[in-house]
This record gives C-alpha cells, sequence and structure tokens, in this order.
C-alpha cells in the first residue's frame, strides 16, 4: 500500500480507504440483514492490507456501520492503527444538538475521539445558514477539537438541488471554512469532474482531499469496453480505470472505495498499491476520450430541465442520463438496472418512459428541439426489453 500527506494535518493516510456504507449483507424475508462477523473480517482484512482511513457514518447500512467498525476496531488493538472519519448529519443549527450527535458517534465507535469528523453532505446554502449559525455546529466544533474530542474538523459536500455550477459552489464553502476546514470529501469520477476546480483548490488550500464514489457508486464497475480501452494494454476491468483515473489526479490524497467483499477489496488494494501511476499523457488522452463522450451524450440530452416538469411524472433528464450510460458509456447492465428502479426506490421517485401520452408539451419546451417522444420510446424498448 502507498500512502501519502493528508493535505497539511500531519496524518499518512493509505491511498485507499474504506467506505463502511456497503457492509456485508443477506436478504431474509424481504428484509436487508447485515452480517456484523462478516464485516469485521471485512474490516480486519483491509488493515491487513494496509488500509488506515476508515470512513462511516450515523444512518449507514440500518445505523449499524458505526457500530460494526467500533467493534472491529476494539479488538487486538487496531484503533491506534488506523485513522477514523465519520459524520454529523447538520439536521438543524444547533451547536447542543450537534454535540449530541457526536457522543453517540463516539459511543458506537467505542472511542474517545474522532480523527476526521466531518459537516455531513453540505450544500453552500447549509454551510452558511446551519454549519456557520450562531453558537451553531461551526463553533462548537472548534471547541470541541480544543477539547481533543474532534482531531481535524472536515465536510462532506453535496449540492444538486440548487441551480448553476456545483463545482463552484464547492469553492465557495472552502473559502467560508478557510482556516477551520481541515479536509474535504466529495465525489469525483471519471463521469463527474465537475469538482476538480474545488479538489484542486482544497489541495493548495492545505486541507485533506479524499474522494467518494470513484466507482460512480457502481455505474464503473460494471463491465465496459469503451472504459476499458482508455487505458491502453491489458486491464483487468473497468473499476481499474476508473480508480487509476482518480488516484492519478495529484490533487487528490486518498480514494474511499465502498466494499463488500474481500474479492473487490483485494482488487481495489492492488490498484492502489501500484507505482506506475498514470503519464500526463494518458491522462489527457482520457480526458479527450471522455470529452468527445460528453459530447455525444449532451446531442441527446443536455440536462437543462427546460422539459421539465412532465404532466405524467417522466423525469425526462433522468431518464436519459440512464439511457447514455447504456448508449455513449457501453455501461448496459448499470443501465438497465437503474432503469428497472424507477418507482420502487426513493431515490427515484418518478414514472418510466412508459408513462408517456404522447402529449408533446416537452418537445415544444427543449431548446435543442429534441424528438424526446421517440427517444422515450426507444429508451423504455432498449432498457426494459
Amino acid at each position: 500500500m502507498r500512502y501519502v500527506d493528508f493535505g497539511k494535518t500531519g496524518v499518512k493516510v493509505s491511498r485507499l480507504g474504506m467506505g463502511c456504507m456497503r457492509l456485508p449483507s443477506r436478504e431474509e424475508n424481504g428484509k436487508t440483514v447485515f452480517d456484523e462477523e462478516g464485516s469485521i473480517a471485512l474490516i480486519h482484512r483491509a488493515i491487513d492490507l494496509g488500509v488506515n482511513y476508515f470512513d462511516t457514518a450515523p444512518y449507514y447500512c440500518d445505523k449499524l456501520s458505526e457500530v460494526f467498525l467500533g467493534k472491529a476496531l476494539a479488538s487486538g488493538g487496531r484503533r491506534d492503527r488506523v485513522w477514523i472519519s465519520t459524520k454529523n448529519p447538520i439536521e438543524n443549527d444547533s451547536g447542543d444538538d450537534y454535540e449530541r450527535r457526536l457522543e453517540s458517534s463516539l459511543k458506537n465507535l467505542q472511542t474517545g475521539h474522532i480523527d476526521f469528523y466531518h459537516f455531513w453532505s453540505v450544500s453552500l446554502d447549509s454551510f452558511l445558514n446551519k454549519v456557520k449559525a450562531k453558537d451553531g455546529p461551526f463553533s462548537r466544533a472548534q471547541k470541541l477539537k480544543g477539547q481533543g474530542v474532534i482531531r481535524h474538523i472536515s465536510f462532506s459536500f453535496h449540492d444538486r438541488e440548487q441551480g448553476g455550477n456545483e463545482g463552484e459552489r464547492l469553492v465557495e464553502v472552502l473559502k467560508n471554512g478557510e482556516g477551520v476546514l481541515e479536509s474535504v470529501l466529495c465525489q469525483y469520477n471519471l463521469l463527474d469532474r465537475g469538482k476538480e476546480p474545488g479538489i484542486a483548490l482544497a489541495h493548495e488550500m492545505g486541507l485533506g482531499t479524499a474522494v467518494m464514489g470513484p466507482v460512480g457508486g457502481g455505474r464503473l464497475g460494471a463491465p465496459s469496453a469503451m472504459i476499458q480501452s482508455l487505458i491502453p494494454g491489458k486491464v483487468r476491468s473497468s473499476a481499474e480505470v476508473a480508480l487509476r483515473f482518480v488516484l492519478a489526479n495529484q490533487n487528490v490524497n486518498l480514494a474511499l472505495s465502498g466494499v463488500s467483499t474481500i474479492a473487490q477489496l483485494e482488487e481495489n488494494a492492488a490498484v492502489a498499491s501500484r507505482a506506475d501511476a498514470l503519464s500526463p499523457g494518458e491522462i489527457d488522452a482520457i480526458k479527450a476520450a471522455l470529452g468527445e463522450n460528453e459530447r455525444l451524450a449532451g446531442l441527446y440530452c443536455t440536462g437543462c430541465k427546460y422539459c421539465m416538469p412532465c404532466p405524467q411524472n417522466v423525469n425526462i433528464p433522468e431518464i436519459f442520463t440512464i439511457m447514455n450510460y447504456h448508449r455513449v458509456y457501453k455501461i448496459t447492465e448499470f443501465a438497465k438496472k437503474s432503469y428497472a428502479e424507477i418507482g420502487t426506490v426513493p431515490w427515484r421517485n418518478y414514472e418510466n418512459a412508459a408513462a408517456c401520452v404522447n402529449c408533446g408539451a416537452c418537445e415544444k419546451k427543449c431548446p435543442q428541439s429534441l424528438p424526446i417522444r421517440e427517444q422515450l420510446k426507444e429508451t423504455h424498448r432498449v432498457l426494459a426489453g
């Protein structure tokens, strides 16, 4: 395993961190049951492979992720060999509530301190109006750091609900937290590169930079000849290409990989341990190829959302994004799985393309004059067929 300085925190972290959001589980009577013994064994194997950064959160794995991690680290003196990263859901602007949630995590993790404690999933709006409220979480975190309960004040970033550029809003959070924030966790991968300027600024400011979703939440782990062709020569999987691309970014310190099996863990650890980083020429070639794919995706839909709302609750931009996983990136298995989730999971709470009644309201509003109705029919035929 290779190790790097985590910004200016004084900590050396493994290039690969373990995300504890997808711990081993099984289905019993239609319910997901998380495997404590398997989870602990997986965490122990990660430590044996040299992983020293473990990321969890209070609500992961039916609220068991912190508990399982705490049990895994309590045995055999493992706590002192690793850095724990967990998160505080900023549900309001109360410093007292923030501290109560911290105390719950300390109990779950069986530890007296959190190494990297994140304001969880902040947007620019929530950071300014909740985190930095008077006598709120921001000031309480600094007080608790002075007491040694928090070692490093961190934040994870998600800001997709507002209009405009998400990457620019990341930059604004960094500027408004300067001098206090010590590390950042955000999504970054081959298909989501919009936060590259923010990651670069964080690195320049001396923050530790951690990336979640290096394989796009599973999208880039699915077989894809197109993805694997981005690196000349033999590669084992699309996931290898995705992880090597992220780790080749000089502004990224570590990549978090959410794994549920020993095999996944060992494959990722082997990639993170490689000494032969991608060359600048290889990175430029990958970016050029991705730029062309992004251009092709834009021909089918730019995601401007002018077509919305649909009277039949068909989320046209999201459906076309799913279709582009198949049509442009050749991640067909993942595209079909995602399409099948529509209307069955909370994050896809809309109708699929079959609900289109051919009213044409969307096409009248589309600035590209796309044949939306025909594309919806094609999408349903290909992904639901």
